[in-house]
């Protein structure tokens, strides 16, 4: 496992803090990994969705061709 080095604000860091003391992580280190990870999946929803609104090339090439 590697390690990631990340400035903080005094406030970011105070509320992860609170966090951490409230139970929603056991510490810093598992809240920051928690919240990578909930980004890269709410990322990855994004990109399908995005991918679902591009156009389809399904058809004859030629008709889809005269179209562009």
């Amino acid at each position: 496992m590697s390690t990631l080095s990340v400035p903080l604000s005094t406030d970011l860091r105070a509320r992860i803090k609170y966090y951490v003391s409230q139970g929603d992580a056991p510490n810093e280190a598992a809240l920051a990994r928690k919240a990578i990870q909930k980004y890269l999946e709410e990322k990855a929803v994004e990109d399908v969705l995005n991918a679902q609104k591009e156009p389809s090339l399904c058809g004859n090439l030629d008709d889809l061709a005269q179209k562009l």
